[in-house]
């Protein structure tokens, strides 16, 4: 029996929270989370946290987002409750498959749309050349004092022109939209004249960011976006590892994050167990002849996932590719995959870290039964199953799922005969165990 904790288990997976429970040899906490009518959460806990040393357990399965205020709100209740630390365990992370790299819709990252590929005169030169007394000045402009007046009417010119559509051949970026007073300001409200005719010479209607929102205001024959305007999208890694912290987390427990970058988000220490411990039993005690098997890995993504246990149990190792990178998100799913590695007449064994959908999953083992494959396995740390996930498991050519209990599995091993789970309950309890007691997990990390 551990003493002087509290093991506070939230409303998303009660079975491992049970299970870490009885492992410890302590009761789970008695609390009441409910939710009022209107949807707010209600929490009040009913045993003592003062000074104790506080897990609360919440998997990022289900309702989510409910979920995670839920573990905010536990987490506030027992700083609030003078708890001495607070660890929040999440067998399953959540938006841990949205990192902050910043992508558009079309899934391209943020940077300038490539101008002429094929292009053969690059120089390497500064575009304006830098200047020096062996360099020619600039067209239109002379050197000296008393000029700074020049400089801003042809500077606010360039920005209305950019506006208006106008190309140019000097290489210069378009700039912020600029209001009449702040064009008024530069040029101090001097030579209206070319500002008139610019404004003049404009045929099509002024827009405002607002705009962008709202497609039937903008005539798409007038507006068109630039070749370096790109749309932002939220950065969830951030937002929730802060969220978290300013909940009053003091230490975070997690089982195979989709990305390993989502550790640097935060500030407090974060440990990620691996869940390939639990997968390299089951392919030593119940896969048969296992060494002339083959280790799969669905994307070029998870290739370092499945070559660690192809490596440690000298595995041969194939990976599917996708042939063609399409870049519409609708047809990204459908893309042509193609199998790097032989598996003709092999047991096959997918290795992926988590399924959703099963998109990626089925059309491998689709792909691989087509390649000669025997028999396909597909083994996964998070089951997470939305949708229409499981008939499409059980219409496809895996012939065994396996599965963690990270994520609730009773409700799809009823729906699913393929599908078959491995208790992970224990590895967090000691997980728990050892950082209570100050003691070194990286035993956990050994396989």
């Amino acid at each position: 029996m551990v003493r002087n904790i509290v093991v506070l288990g939230g409303n998303s997976h009660p079975q491992i929270v049970e299970t870490i429970s009885n492992f410890l040899g302590v009761p789970p906490c008695n609390r009441i989370l409910k939710k009022f009518s209107v949807g707010e959460s209600r929490l009040e806990i009913q045993d003592s946290v003062r000074g104790k040393d506080v897990y609360i357990i919440q998997s990022g399965s289900g309702k989510v987002n409910d979920n995670f205020v839920d573990l905010c709100i536990m987490i506030s209740a027992c700083k609030t409750g003078s708890a001495k630390r607070v660890t929040a365990v999440l067998p399953l992370f959540p938006y841990s498959r949205q990192p902050d790299v910043p992508y558009n819709k079309a899934g391209a990252p943020l940077s300038k749309a490539p101008t002429d590929i094929n292009r053969n005169d690059f120089t390497f030169e500064s575009r304006p050349a830098t200047p020096s007394p062996s360099q020619p000045q600039s067209q239109g402009l002379t050197n000296g004092h008393g000029n700074t007046e020049v400089l801003h009417k042809k500077l606010a010119k360039t920005s209305l022109d950019q506006q208006n559509g106008y190309t140019y051949t000097n290489g210069i970026t378009p700039r912020r939209s600029d209001t009449n007073d702040s064009i008024s300001s530069l040029t101090n409200g001097r030579d209206n004249r070319d500002r008139g005719s610019s404004l003049g010479s404009q045929t099509g209607p002024s827009f405002t960011t607002h705009d962008y929102e709202n497609p039937t205001i903008i005539n798409k024959s007038v507006f068109q976006a630039k070749p370096g305007y790109k749309q932002w999208v939220a950065q969830a890694g951030t937002l929730v590892a802060d969220l978290l912290t300013c909940a009053g987390a003091d230490h975070i427990i997690t089982m195979d994050l989709h990305d390993p970058q989502y550790q640097g988000f935060f500030d407090i220490p974060v440990d990620n167990l691996y869940g390939k411990g639990k997968l390299k039993q089951y392919i030593q005690t119940r896969i048969p002849d296992f060494r002339n098997a083959v280790i799969v890995s669905p994307d070029a993504g998870g290739a370092k996932r499945a070559t660690a246990i192809a490596d440690d149990l000298n595995m041969d190792f194939a990976l599917i590719h996708k042939e063609r990178r399409p870049t519409r998100i609708t047809d990204r799913q459908n893309a042509t995959m193609m199998l790097v590695g032989d598996v003709a007449n092999k047991v096959t064994i997918l290795v992926d870290d988590l399924a959703d959908t099963s998109n990626t999953i089925t059309r491998a083992a689709k792909l691989l039964k087509k390649e000669g494959a025997t028999h396909v396995y597909a083994l996964l740390t998070h089951g997470i199953f939305s949708g229409d996930a499981i008939p499409r498991i059980n219409a496809s050519a895996l012939d065994k799922v396996v599965v963690t209990n990270t994520v609730p599995q009773d409700e799809h091993c009823r729906l699913c005969p393929k599908l078959e789970v491995l208790d992970v309950g224990h590895t967090f309890a000691e997980a728990i165990r050892r950082v209570h007691h100050g003691e070194s997990i990286s035993t956990l990390f050994w396989d």
